[in-house]
């Protein structure tokens, strides 16, 4: 009786309209339901419910993260399409519309755990395979806060050093952009590196796993652009009226405005550049020792100009799975831009975020919204901030939030340390990040093992209170997560703050300091600076 309750009330409340490739799904909003899903990126701005106002195309828009055609409710309803859909929240009614393509709207159960196992085994799958293991059993190191743009072998050995110096566990050490000749040129720069394969060698010899940052675009001007333009293999400017015959071409490259300038950019839906692009970078991985690769761009909204591609009928959202797809030759590989990559084994991390009390609240809602489109490999940016603007000038740091962020990311999935802690804070400070990074190294077994589980069963790593603990109305908590099912964090993200309450689901609970607590209940505890609290479940 329940069952034919529900399907007559989806009966009433939806409705279906379609014209010349276009599909109109609109819902009403039922009570005390609420919505996850679509970008990441704003994930802190989830659960949208009955009062929300807001509204997102996907279509050539990621909001410079994950993206996925996908909503799932807490009342167990789902909305999926394989192309970019168009959602809007407005007086109680979800308005889902879709430029080509069916959107599949239905009822999977009662709450977001039906939902979301509904989406994985029908959307989604895993393939049973993982990322490689260091990115989740050790910390993370970025060069790019520290050098930005001056990328050079001697200080990038000198960062590895103090990371060891300074007793942080050695992992994946990840160089960033401007060590290449140019864009399009995977090459060292040889004004920069005297001995590459040499600085490879002594990093792997200090116990680190070396990626290097990359990107589809190609510094115009250049020999490899010359070359790529007369192959074929650059994304073309759909202009027919062309004032300038180029070069070996029969139409000029496209040429498009990302934040290093203006660049031309590679073609990947044609497998002949995918072929070129794979190449380059096993060059380098057997060149060099280079282990794997730090994807970066790939971004829709760079592909929605008036462009030409190999593969007819390619959407902007189709370029940046060309993109992604190149990583799952590479265990080792991160991106930040991906499009229904889900279930796939692709280090995710969330976009940049600045140096401020306001982005570290994002955190965790971006990286549960992250969990619950399915990408369950994910990274939260960089300690304390990856906007290198932020720290140009050191009397504008503040230590505390450096070390709360520490604290987040610790029992997340993966951490990523970029800005050196013991270059910015305190002595004090800087112990209390160590053993940050150290208490992940600590739960790093476990962390692999809830990732192979991923692999075989689609089940995040870490995951928002809703999904573990459906029917509670924990829907609204953004300030703790659970690892796993039997570990809650609950670390603290606002300055100045020294006690915070915990909902604790029903059962009994261990905290790290070893007091006991009953559960089904709010408590208050004492969290100093020193303290990252979480509970274990016996």
């Amino acid at each position: 009786m329940k069952k034919i309750l529900l399907i007559s009330l989806l009966l009433i409340t939806t409705y279906r309209t379609y014209s010349q490739n276009k599909e109109k799904v609109e819902i009403v909003i039922l009570q005390d339901e609420y919505w996850w899903g679509g970008l990441s990126a704003i994930g802190h701005n989830t659960p949208y419910d009955s009062v929300t106002n807001e509204s997102h195309d996907l279509w050539g828009d990621n909001k410079g993260n994950q993206a996925q055609p996908l909503l799932l409710s807490s009342k167990g309803r789902y909305v999926w399409s394989e192309s970019p859909i168009k959602y809007s929240f407005d007086s109680g009614k979800i308005t889902v519309t879709s430029r080509k393509g069916e959107i599949e709207f239905g009822s999977a159960g009662e709450n977001l755990r039906d939902a979301y196992n509904f989406a994985v085994a029908n959307f989604f799958p895993p393939n049973g395979k993982t990322p490689d293991e260091l990115l989740f059993t050790k910390p993370q190191y970025n060069t790019w806060i520290e050098l930005t743009y001056n990328q050079n072998e001697d200080d990038i050995l000198k960062y590895a050093q103090a990371i060891i110096d300074k007793g942080y566990p050695p992992g994946v050490l990840m160089i960033d952009d401007n060590w290449q000749e140019s864009y399009g040129t995977w090459e060292f720069s040889p004004r920069r590196f005297k001995d590459p394969k040499g600085m490879i060698k002594k990093l792997h010899d200090m116990g680190f796993k070396v990626m290097l940052w990359v990107c589809p675009f190609v510094s115009a001007d250049t020999e490899i652009f010359r070359h790529l333009a007369k192959e074929k293999m650059l994304l073309l400017d759909a202009d027919k009226t062309q004032e300038v015959l180029w070069a070996n071409t029969e139409k000029k490259a496209a040429i498009i405005r990302w934040w290093n300038g203006a660049s031309a950019c590679l073609d990947l839906s044609n497998p002949k550049t995918q072929v070129w692009f794979e190449g380059r970078l096993k060059y380098l991985m057997d060149e060099y020792g280079v282990d794997g690769f730090k994807f970066d761009a790939g971004d829709a909204d760079f592909y929605t100009g008036d462009i030409v591609s190999f593969a007819p009928e390619t959407n902007p959202n189709d370029h940046t799975t060309y993109f992604a797809k190149l990583g799952l030759q590479f265990p080792l590989n991160e991106y930040r831009a991906s499009w229904k990559m889900a279930g796939l084994p692709l280090a995710q991390r969330l976009r940049d975020k600045n140096h401020n009390w306001s982005d570290l609240e994002k955190l965790i809602p971006d990286l549960m919204s992250q969990s619950l489109m399915g990408y369950a490999y994910t990274c939260p940016d960089m300690i304390g901030g990856g906007e290198h603007q932020s720290f140009e000038n050191s009397t504008t740091i503040d230590e505390e939030l450096v070390v709360r962020s520490a604290q987040v990311h610790a029992l997340m999935p993966m951490m990523q340390f970029s800005v050196a802690p013991w270059r910015v804070l305190s002595e004090e400070n800087n112990q209390l990040c160590l053993e940050a990074s150290l208490l992940h190294t600590k739960m790093g077994r476990l962390i692999q093992e809830l990732a192979e589980e991923a692999s075989r069963t689609g089940e995040p790593i870490v995951k928002p209170m809703a999904l573990a603990y459906p029917n509670n109305g924990y829907e609204t908590i953004k300030d703790q997560f659970m690892l796993g099912d039997h570990i809650l964090v609950t670390p603290v993200i606002k300055k100045g703050v020294r006690k915070r309450k915990v909902i604790l689901p029903k059962g009994k609970w261990i905290a790290e300091n070893g007091e006991t607590y009953r559960g089904d209940r709010t408590i208050e505890i004492e969290v100093p600076l020193s303290r990252l609290p979480y509970f274990t479940k016996k």
